[in-house]
């Protein structure tokens, strides 16, 4: 059957995404709620990097995540870039109960603008919500709560950098679907950009070869 007509399927749009933040942050957790919907409290720590897919439907384009969630110790640090290499998206979690995890998310950060692709859509996350969230502890006075980083600095951060910002809680799943589909709505318009720019960028070329190739025939007398 013909995909012409008023209504014709768009093909699938795979995404590349990464994962990236100090271990025990909550990243695998974010992925295994938006994945499975499912949550665990002890999950043992990523070792290298763990490879998940999701699709989603959003408007009307279906888009597939191919999700590289990498291990937060130091010792994998160096093997980062062999993931985040050529994707088209990037996580950087952070916990908001750990300062030095924030610390730590401005390096990702820092280093995604500098190594990964100039296109590249990145979402700053503040995990582990429900810390603060389940007793009503946004206080930031009130001697319980445990968040050591306002919502501001992470919003602060977002705007300097140019970044989606959200708060979530892998364990009650509060904003985890937000953050990929946010992600989600701006990867058609990115390729949509690339596109053209692409498009410019060859044409530029041909118009540089034709004058090329005209001086070239110029040079050798030619009068065709």
């Amino acid at each position: 059957m013909s995909n012409q007509g008023p209504n014709p399927i768009k093909p699938t749009i795979s995404v590349k995404l990464v994962l990236l933040g100090e271990a025990a942050v909550g990243k695998s957790s974010l992925v295994l709620r938006f994945v499975s919907n499912d949550f665990q409290e002890n999950k043992e720590p990523t070792i290298g990097a763990a490879f998940l897919t999701q699709r989603c439907k959003i408007n009307d384009q279906t888009i597939k995540f191919e999700i590289w969630d990498t291990a937060g110790q130091e010792r994998f640090a160096s093997l980062a870039p062999m993931y985040y290499r050529n994707a088209q998206s990037a996580l950087v979690v952070y916990d908001i109960t750990k300062p030095q995890s924030f610390i730590k998310a401005r390096h990702w950060v820092k280093e995604l603008h500098e190594q990964a692709s100039k296109t590249i859509i990145i979402a700053l996350v503040a995990n582990k919500y429900d810390l603060c969230e389940r007793d009503n502890l946004n206080d930031e006075n009130d001697p319980k709560n445990k968040r050591k980083v306002s919502i501001e600095e992470g919003k602060l951060l977002a705007e300097e950098e140019n970044l989606l910002f959200f708060e979530t809680s892998a364990k009650s799943g509060y904003n985890v679907n937000d953050v990929f589909l946010a992600i989600g709505k701006k990867i058609p318009d990115q390729l949509l950009k690339n596109n053209q720019n692409n498009l410019l960028t060859q044409n530029e070329n041909e118009r540089i070869n034709l004058n090329s190739n005209a001086n070239s025939d110029a040079a050798n007398g030619c009068a065709c």
